[in-house]
């Protein structure tokens, strides 16, 4: 039962995480993380955003599995390979008119957000900057939240190297909207308070 309601509880979180990025996407903006590297360079490598992301996050399952566990690392991966897929069935089944920037900004650093905590909470992650925001929590007690705001700087300043500033500027609001639920939402679980690194 446990495990149902964990793998369950995956799938809702990829689910919320690949419909915010392909909203972003669709109004050609940004969100943190791994994911807004991938977005940014699908412009300038003209490949696909779920195979950039499913590149971008091999080196960090080597972290995973050296400090957070084989079961987080198995999880993380599925997830990761979950999201990929789920990014390439939404670019071909559901298309979005984007008339507003800001409300798509806005709504979709919600849906990312609320879909990190489920995965968070199930002790997952969708690797790359994740996988950093969990490791500094579990062996520092740093608040994946702050992790995550450190990492939206670099990433918009990348971004500003192929985006336009009024594009960067509605990216921001949605970076805004994600680090607003992290901050609100996300409670450090008792593993990360007291566990440390899987050996």
């Amino acid at each position: 039962m446990v495990f149902t309601h964990r793998w369950l509880s995956i799938l809702e979180g990829c689910l919320l995480v690949a419909l915010g990025i392909h909203l972003l996407n669709s109004a050609h903006l940004l969100i943190s993380g791994t994911a807004g590297l991938g977005l940014t360079l699908q412009y300038v490598t003209g490949l696909t955003f779920g195979t950039l992301f499913f590149i971008l996050n091999l080196p960090f399952y080597l972290l995973a599995a050296r400090f957070m566990g084989l079961a987080f690392t198995s999880r993380t991966f599925a997830a990761v390979s979950l999201l990929t897929l789920l990014s390439v069935l939404m670019d071909r089944w559901l298309e979005f008119s984007i008339a507003e920037p800001a409300m798509a900004a806005i709504l979709g650093g919600l849906l990312v957000g609320f879909g990190l905590i489920i995965l968070f909470r199930h002790q997952t992650s969708l690797g790359g900057i994740n996988i950093l925001a969990i490791y500094l929590e579990r062996r520092f007690n740093i608040h994946a939240g702050k992790t995550t705001l450190a990492c939206d700087v670099l990433i918009l300043v990348v971004g500003c190297l192929v985006f336009p500033p009024e594009q960067i500027l509605y990216s921001l609001l949605a970076f805004l909207s994600l680090s607003s639920v992290m901050g609100r939402y996300h409670r450090p679980p008792a593993w990360a308070q007291a566990a440390q690194p899987a050996r």
